[in-house]
């Protein structure tokens, strides 16, 4: 049905920042920026039919200045924890931003692309936002060419198609961060009742720090495991260390049946409350299950929502964490004549 362009506010360098708003024939929206290209409002019926926002954000385009909880984010060039904060390309060394410990974390929280003025342009129920980074920005190799399509369905699927180009061998690795609760992001509920099915026979186990082991674990008698639907909050105070390390889920899954360009189920969650349901689909290898352990307090979301631990859910679609230093795992490294291409999508039922 089109997309309507609204202004969202201004930046600091005086630039203006942009509102996209997406609306299928049943009525959902998705309302997406392009400062950061993040997600910023998806209005989604439930059993009775009522649209309710369901993912966390904020209504002014300052609060999205410093975003360090990532709601909604387009995270690059490489989403999660890089070791030590440095990988290697033919044995040249890059570094990164140490900002996570002694590792790295998304990149860079305070200049990456999640913090950009992305270029905007739009098409039928859909709109494309593109970047540029020159060679050695944020420690990456390569002029570099990002964009990430946005596209709202008539079935209710808001899809995610990311693709990348750069001109030296650099690593890619894109993901959204958006927190859903399927309850409503206002609701004042949090999400330990929602219920969540992972299409993953494996995980990937952390040291303290979130770093990998280098190994994929059965998730088969473990809490970690969701291949039958279970509720969020029956197994996350467990006393198991996995748990600890990550304060709940933090952890990133190996969805099953990868093979480099099939889309295929990585998760569903349901609200039991409103009967929403979310199918999370991707190509990818990987996805960052959170719960939002680390949200704390913020008094001023959407409508004045105030989020807190456990206010959203976050299914990161992904290459796995360190897989720029782990040999173990397939290294997200592209370059001439093999760029990055992802799809992810979220439908709602």
């Amino acid at each position: 049905m089109g997309v309507v362009k609204s202004i969202f506010g201004q930046m600091k360098d005086g630039r203006t920042a942009s509102l996209y708003t997406l609306e299928n024939s049943s009525g959902m929206t998705a309302v997406v920026t392009d400062f950061g290209a993040d997600l910023v409002k998806l209005m989604v019926p439930g059993d009775n039919g009522t649209l309710t926002d369901v993912v966390l954000g904020f209504d002014k385009l300052e609060y999205y200045f410093d975003n360090s909880n990532f709601f909604g984010a387009l995270v690059g060039p490489c989403a999660n924890r890089t070791a030590g904060a440095k990988f290697d390309i033919g044995g040249k060394e890059y570094n990164l931003a140490v900002n996570d410990g002694p590792n790295n974390l998304h990149s860079d929280i305070e200049n990456g692309f999640h913090k950009r003025l992305w270029s905007a342009e739009t098409g039928n129920s859909c709109v494309t936002f593109s970047l540029e980074s020159p060679d050695g920005d944020l420690g990456f190799p390569g002029n570099r060419k990002v964009s990430v399509t946005y596209t709202l369905k008539d079935d209710n699927t808001l899809e995610l198609h990311y693709h990348a180009s750069s001109d030296k061998e650099t690593i890619f690795n894109f993901t959204n961060h958006s927190y859903f609760n399927l309850a409503g992001q206002n609701s004042g509920r949090n999400i330990e009742d929602h219920i969540v099915k992972i299409n993953a026979d494996g995980y990937t186990p952390i040291e303290d720090g979130a770093i990998p082991l280098g190994r994929i674990d059965s998730v088969k008698g473990t809490p970690f495991d969701f291949i039958s639907p279970e509720k969020v909050g029956k197994r996350i105070n467990d006393d198991n260390e996995q748990l600890h390390f990550g304060c709940g889920y933090d952890h990133n899954f190996a969805i099953n049946g990868y093979d480099g360009k099939t889309l295929r189920v990585a998760a569903e969650a349901t609200d039991p409350v409103s009967g929403r349901k979310m199918t999370v689909m991707t190509t990818l290898p990987g996805m960052q299950f959170y719960t939002g352990n680390h949200v704390t307090n913020i008094g001023y979301g959407k409508g004045g929502a105030v989020y807190d631990k456990r206010s959203g859910l976050c299914f990161e679609s992904q290459y796995f964490p360190n897989s720029a230093n782990e040999k173990a795992f397939e290294k997200p490294q592209f370059g001439p004549g093999r760029d990055y291409d992802s799809v992810t999508s979220f439908r709602f039922e």
